[in-house]
């Protein structure tokens, strides 16, 4: 609708909303936050999580719609049409910018649980940020260092045992838990320092997601592969994607069930186990590489 201003002028009108939008609904997550907090009754707290993910979609929402009102971008998704809000499901995604988790959030946030990242349990004292992530039951994470194990040797399997502890409301409760297995935003600098096998790709840690899986296998069966493409772009950064300079955004998604014996798996300790998890998701980024390479060649053919 606005898209013809000036491009300068729409990443900052972009932000500006986004900040309003942040302002006006804040005080009413905190408000469900501190009530979660001090009445801490099941069904009290059942309630002020289903009314605190509702705000935060609304939020997700009302950023969708300023996109959709200044810029015009094509968006190319496939894969998303049998996906609900009914069901658990575990996300990756290769990454190349930071506008990558905005344009998730805008295909996925009506299709699948609200988006919520694993984070380290320190987190929690950011003020602010830190009970918001709570009363959204973002998980945060209890691990150990190889070292603290070895000097505490009765500390082995409690980073795993607490999370699962934490995560325990979700049985219940649909959830999706994000994770770039990049770890990072691929650039060809690092691609280069890691000597990648791969062509589009950073090696994926699979430590990571071992963790996510063996803490929480009992309820996330599923994997939503997502590969994200900025056709003819090479480089995006949130300041191009709030300006409306990115034009068209492809998002494949790939439906995966996650192979059993990975659910509540042993991933430090069984190197059997650790062998295979490895391998299943190597095979699964040698796909990606070569999904990357077909998306751009579908997007600009060789002559």
């Amino acid at each position: 609708m606005l898209h013809f201003l000036p491009a300068p002028l729409k990443g900052t009108l972009a932000a500006l909303l986004s900040l309003c939008n942040t302002l006006v609904l804040f005080p009413f997550l905190m408000l469900f936050a501190l009530l979660k907090l001090v009445l801490p009754f099941p069904p009290i707290r059942k309630g002020c999580t289903v009314v605190l993910n509702t705000i935060a979609r609304v939020w997700i929402g009302v950023n969708n719609l300023v996109m959709d009102v200044l810029h015009k971008i094509d968006w190319d998704v496939r894969g998303a049409e049998s996906l609900s809000r009914e069901h658990w499901y575990f996300v990756t995604c290769n990454h190349q910018s930071w506008a990558d988790i905005p344009a998730i959030q805008y295909v996925l946030n009506s299709q699948i649980p609200l988006l919520k990242f694993f984070l380290k349990k320190q987190l929690i004292w950011v003020p602010l940020l830190g009970i918001a992530w709570w009363a959204l039951d973002f998980p945060f994470m209890h691990r150990h260092t190889k070292e603290q194990i070895a000097k505490k040797p009765e500390l082995k399997g409690k980073d795993v045992a607490a999370t699962q502890a934490a995560c325990e409301k979700f049985r219940y409760t649909p959830v999706t838990i994000f994770n770039f297995m990049e770890g990072t935003r691929f650039t060809p600098a690092k691609h280069k320092r890691q000597n990648s096998p791969y062509k589009h790709l950073l090696k994926p840690r699979a430590g990571g997601t071992a963790f996510v899986l063996g803490s929480m296998g009992e309820m996330l069966h599923t994997m939503l592969d997502v590969t994200i493409v900025y056709p003819g772009q090479s480089k995006v950064g949130i300041w191009d994607y709030l300006c409306g300079r990115v034009h068209k955004i492809v998002i494949d998604i790939k439906v995966r069930e996650i192979p059993p014996q990975f659910l509540g798996m042993d991933y430090e300790t069984n190197r059997k186990t650790r062998v295979a998890f490895q391998r299943w998701v190597g095979e699964i980024w040698a796909e990606k590489d070569a999904r990357i390479d077909a998306l751009k060649q579908e997007a600009h053919p060789r002559s």
